[in-house]
């Protein structure tokens, strides 16, 4: 049977070598580390990057589209009277109509350069700009929100484990305060001066004790997990800061006091940039109900192995390579013109007023979002109040539960009361140190639910 010194030697020993492999990690660091390594950021951050990259695309769509192209062939040139509606594979021979089929084959080629250029749309190149733009804004709200979100979880996460840590060490005393109770009562037993039995309740105390202290130890490890998850941390064994169990916000009184909801609230910047988004493209749309107004010019460049006089005599023409490739014939166009699909302002208006839809729906999100986050703020107000009254309560139930282990763990060893008391003033001084250790914890976490609310993160960061 181990002695209590030798039990309190070994935890000792455990702990401390556990501490070697531990990692010291402040909230800062872990508001940091998630910021920096969590894949949903990276993913929207180049998601936002992209998006700023379509701006560019967007302004350079207006450029003229200038071709260059050359063709070289070989083929035959036999030609027909009659109506053709050009395909995809039609063969492009250019040759006189002869009164029969002759395989004589030669080399062409075309030289061309055509520069197309829609110079005015009624502002549709201007839209697009504005749209991709807009995108950009959307992705990189989306972006900051990711991180505010990402941000507010980790610190819960974060004073979770601390509040797991804290419960764990109480269980850990709540065992050795069971194996001191167990010692005197076995003690006691040889010496005969109780009955047998309460050695045996002594025991089944102590398993229950340990049994306690495995699920402790079970929620702390998953606790560590979630927390490693959210910073990407190989790891999931944390040295954390005690602050947290130590004492609350100092300013907790002016951080209740900050009831209306930040302008620049990451959730509701989303939503405001995808309503912004809707309304640019449903403007963008309307551009395409308009004309187009366009310059184009085209200068090309001819050439072929069968003479001028192949009509009259089908022996003028060549096999010679060289020959058929040197550009011979060369022509230039320049001209101006105005398209507009006369059916396609009636399409567009309902794509249109489709989008103007989507804007209202957009707008109708935006407000429930306002609505659930004032009913938050609110919420939280009351959870800081209710901690605070707790927080104030915990010192009297401590000291008063201290108290009773004491007088009974004594009036025991003198005979003077039973183990069912002394074990349910053990009962009570655990429930009270965890009670304290949840109080502080609460404290912290209405506070941070606070400034989620309000979508001011530095009401939390500040304190620490």
């Amino acid at each position: 049977m181990k002695s209590p010194a030798l039990f309190v030697c070994l935890s000792a020993f455990l702990l401390a070598n556990s501490a070697n492999a531990q990692q010291h990690l402040s909230l800062k660091e872990a508001l940091q580390m998630a910021t920096d390594n969590y894949g949903t950021i990276k993913a929207k951050a180049n998601y936002a990057a992209a998006s700023t990259e379509g701006i560019s695309q967007a302004k350079r769509e207006y450029l003229p589209n200038l071709n260059l192209g050359i063709q070289q062939a070989y083929g035959t040139i036999n030609g027909i009277n009659g109506p053709l509606y050009p395909m995809a594979g039609t063969a492009g021979s250019a040759g006189p109509a002869l009164a029969q089929q002759n395989w004589n084959a030669a080399f062409g080629a075309l030289y061309l350069a055509n520069m197309n250029w829609d110079f005015f749309a009624f502002g549709r190149a201007k839209e697009r700009i504005r749209t991709a733009q807009a995108t950009a804004h959307r992705d990189s709200s989306d972006y900051q929100q990711e991180i505010f979100q990402q941000k507010v979880r980790t610190a819960a996460a974060y004073l979770n484990l601390v509040a797991a840590q804290r419960i764990t060490i109480s269980y850990r005393k709540n065992l050795l305060r069971a194996d001191t109770s167990r010692l005197v009562v076995q003690a006691r037993a040889k010496g005969g001066l109780i009955a047998g039995v309460d050695s045996s309740q002594a025991n089944a105390e102590i398993s229950g004790a340990r049994i306690l202290l495995v699920q402790a130890l079970n929620t702390e490890q998953e606790q560590a997990k979630n927390l490693s998850v959210l910073i990407g941390s190989p790891t999931a064994d944390f040295v954390l800061d005690t602050t947290f169990t130590t004492r609350i916000p100092a300013d907790i009184a002016a951080a209740a006091a900050a009831d209306s909801i930040s302008g620049k609230h990451p959730v509701l910047g989303l939503y405001k940039s995808r309503i912004a988004l809707s309304d640019k493209q449903a403007d963008y749309f309307r551009t395409f109900s308009y004309p187009t107004f366009s310059l184009f010019s085209v200068f090309q460049s001819r050439a072929s192995g069968f003479g001028s006089n192949y009509v009259n005599d089908q022996t003028s023409y060549t096999g010679n390579y060289w020959d058929g490739i040197n550009p011979t014939r060369s022509n230039y166009l320049v001209g101006f013109s105005v398209t507009w699909n006369f059916t396609q302002p009636f399409r567009t208006a309902k794509q249109v007023k489709a989008q103007r839809f989507i804007s209202r729906g957009l707008t109708d999100e935006l407000t429930l979002a306002k609505q659930e986050l004032t009913a938050q703020v609110n919420l939280s107000d009351r959870k800081i109040l209710n901690a605070l009254t707790s927080y104030r309560e915990v010192p009297v139930q401590i000291k008063a539960a201290g108290d009773a282990w004491v007088q009974k763990s004594v009036l025991y060893k003198n005979g003077l009361t039973n183990l069912v008391d002394v074990t349910q003033a053990r009962y009570t001084l655990i429930r009270a140190e965890t009670d304290r250790d949840i109080a502080f914890n609460n404290v912290w976490q209405a506070l941070l639910l606070k400034a989620a609310a309000t979508g001011d993160l530095n009401l939390f960061v500040t304190e620490l």
